[in-house]
């Protein structure tokens, strides 16, 4: 089942991390540098401390990022 967007979800919050639902940039060039992709970036809906809450606006799959250093949990 395909979520809606987020109501929360605004183009000018974004995050350019990996979708765990569909992996769309595993073969991006950009992406792959490392570099801000103008196609595989994330709504940032909001965030606990370090703890990020993402939707991916192509697949629509929602999750939860800890950005400290050395953690990478996802949850959701």
């Amino acid at each position: 089942m395909r979520l809606p967007i987020d109501p929360q979800a605004d183009r000018a919050r974004r995050a350019w991390v990996p979708c765990p639902g569909c992996d769309d940039a595993r073969d991006c060039a950009t992406c792959l540098d490392g570099r801000n992709c103008p196609q595989h970036w994330r709504y940032l809906i909001g965030n606990e401390g370090a703890r990020v809450h993402l939707q991916c606006p192509g697949c629509t799959h929602t999750w939860t990022l800890d950005t400290r250093p050395g953690r990478r949990d996802r949850s959701r």
